[in-house]
């Protein structure tokens, strides 16, 4: 555990703490299209590029108003800081920046292979290998399950925003909603940082596992430059692969579907092959000993291959394109999400019981291990299987975070002309282009290894914050929660976060203590159990809710710091570098725009009441 993770975490406490303290009159409702004074809008072009699709606010309209704009920076950002949404803006008023709408064409079906797409690529391969060696031995099956189950806890969490609120925005127009404009602004940095940078790293280790499948040299079908170390190896397949896979998203979201349940099918039936071949050729004298580093190898190694399950929130991103929301999306999320927890323990037993963690080879684990058993040939196979489980991470992708890009487009985060949606796909190229070519630009020069760990903290801090939103959402409601009530939220979450946080450090700095554990633990008890005893819950889900609220809600937030503080201190610096990057950004267009965009509705909101009310 490094001192480090408490700048992230007590930044969204202090968040929401803010968002949800403040009493204020009104509701912010009707942000349609600024200046729209009416449904009866002529139907404009989708291919257009003006100054006004791209900054349409009154901030950004010549020098004088941006210069009027900066000056008043403080009190924009404290209305930012303050202000939250609702469901309603969310799923109605929002999505008219889009002008079209999305193609309702995904049932529980397509999810749930979404589900298997999005999630199953090639870290099953590589870091079940690399973990058992190094941190957990046989016992890397357990790692499977314990992050497996922290996995399931925000699983529950995006289940119940995605029923409720059926947008694109997924965590980000969840914490809008929940935590404020600026929380979400936070959410909204990282996970277009993720996609971008997520989506190079997929494709640059896609060129890699072609060349395995080949046969071939590592880095043989790469550019060799005189560039500096780490941006000295162009990858011109990487571009290739990420432009075919946003091309078929683009023409449309039921073949995309359709192409990812095949790729999927595929690669099902190499790890089913993996599964019981392994099984096979199993010799249960391997898994002895079944603890050779103890529990604390256990759980490093959980803290590792916990982003073998990252992908699953792209689902959520598609309730905008699902026929039926409320049964379909608890469907596809939780069934997939419990049947690749189920297939990665498997597969991870199976490569303990083939051969003795001391003997894995860290880089190429199933293919030795196959090897090791007169199965030389199977290598391909794993390298086949890797490569369509990184296919289908890209094409899932770049449905999923076009969609997260074109919400936060449409609340003037990044500017509105990303939100389109074309009339005749009802997908949203212009987003989609802007994840894709931005992920082109650096999967063709850098290598990534230095932002490797810097996805893994903006990945477990946006997970903590929904859980800590989710928490909001059931416990507070704006101008109905009595004060009082408030105040006990806000005290207990402190307490959940604070005790978590201690339960990390200790870890980090005495793993095989447990005298701190009976202080830390008690305290996440106390402040859980005091939110379940002294305050009544505000709302209660229409259709499907996260059950054992606040305990499930409450043991994500746990978990997902644990991890957190399981990462090194380079992770969190470069978290804190690139925060201060998106700030800046925030403070010179982000705010303003976000600002005018919501003050505008409101004047028209205020002159459309005083027509219906006039004589």
């Amino acid at each position: 555990m490094n001192g480090y993770i408490t700048a992230p975490v007590f930044l969204s406490f202090f968040i929401s703490v803010l968002s949800i303290g403040r009493e204020y009159k009104g509701k912010t409702n009707n942000m349609g299209s600024v200046g729209e004074s009416g449904d009866d809008v002529q139907p404009r072009k989708y291919w257009r590029c003006s100054k006004q699709d791209f900054f349409p606010e009154e901030s950004f309209q010549n020098w004088g108003t941006y210069r009027y704009a900066l000056s008043q920076t403080g009190l924009r950002f404290k209305d930012r800081l303050l202000r939250r949404s609702n469901d309603a803006e969310e799923i109605g008023e929002l999505r008219k920046q889009s002008e079209n709408d999305m193609k309702r064409c995904l049932t529980w079906w397509d999810l749930t292979w979404f589900g298997f797409g999005s999630v199953i690529g090639a870290g099953i391969f590589v870091l079940t290998g690399q973990e058992m060696h190094d941190h957990a031995g046989p016992a890397i099956v357990l790692s499977y399950v314990a992050s497996g189950v922290s996995a399931m806890l925000s699983v529950f969490c995006y289940t119940e925003f995605a029923v409720e609120v059926p947008v694109a925005g997924g965590s980000f127009a969840y914490l809008r909603i929940e935590l404020g404009d600026f929380a979400a602004f936070v959410t909204a940095a990282n996970i277009l940082l993720e996609s971008i940078v997520g989506t190079a790293a997929v494709a640059r280790a896609w060129t890699s596992y072609f060349t395995s499948l080949l046969n071939r040299p590592r880095d043989s079908l790469r550019i060799h430059t005189n560039l500096a170390e780490e941006f000295n190896l162009l990858d011109p397949i990487a571009v290739t692969v990420l432009a075919i896979a946003a091309t078929i998203a683009m023409i449309s979201t039921r073949k995309t579907s359709l192409f990812n349940w095949i790729a999927s099918a595929i690669n099902t039936i190499v790890i089913l092959f993996v599964i019981i071949a392994g099984f096979a050729h199993a010799d249960t004298s391997n898994l002895k000993p079944f603890l050779p580093y103890g529990a604390k190898g256990v759980f490093q190694a959980a803290a590792i291959i916990y982003f073998a399950y990252g992908g699953f929130d792209n689902i959520a991103t598609m309730a905008e394109e699902t026929k039926n929301p409320s049964r379909d999306i608890p469907l596809g999320l939780l069934g997939s999400m419990s049947m690749i927890t189920v297939i990665y323990c498997l597969m991870a037993l199976s490569l303990a019981m083939m051969q003795k963690y001391t003997d894995i080879d860290r880089q190429a684990a199933y293919s030795v291990a196959f090897q090791s058993v007169g199965m030389k040939w199977a290598k391909y196979l794993v390298a086949l299987g890797a490569l369509k489980g990184m296919t289908t991470v890209l094409l899932v992708g770049a449905l999923g975070q076009a969609r997260y890009a074109t919400h936060i487009a449409r609340a003037h985060m990044i500017p509105p002309w990303f939100a389109l949606v074309h009339p005749k796909t009802g997908t949203p190229i212009n987003a989609t282009l802007l994840i894709t070519i931005s992920s082109a630009c650096i999967a063709f020069f850098s290598s990534l290894d230095v932002l490797a760990g810097l996805l893994s903290v903006s990945t477990l801090f946006v997970f903590m914050m929904m859980a800590v939103a989710l928490l909001v959402r059931r416990y507070y409601v704006t101008e109905i929660t009595p004060r009082i009530h408030l105040l006990k939220l806000v005290i207990f979450l402190l307490i959940i976060i604070a005790s978590s946080m201690g339960t990390s450090a200790y870890w980090g700095l005495n793993p095989d203590g447990w005298l701190g554990y009976t202080i830390t633990v008690l305290l996440w008890f106390i402040g859980t159990a005091g939110i379940a005893m002294f305050l009544p819950q505000q709302r209660t889900p229409k259709v499907w809710g996260v059950p054992l609220v606040p305990w499930l809600p409450s043991l994500s937030i746990a978990t997902n710091i644990f991890l957190m503080g399981s990462l090194g201190s380079q992770s969190f610096i470069r978290f804190g570098i690139c925060s201060i990057v998106m700030l800046i950004y925030y403070v010179f267009f982000g705010l303003h725009a976000t600002y005018d965009m919501a003050h505008q509705q409101e004047k028209l909101k205020s002159l459309n009441d005083n027509d219906k009310t006039g004589p």
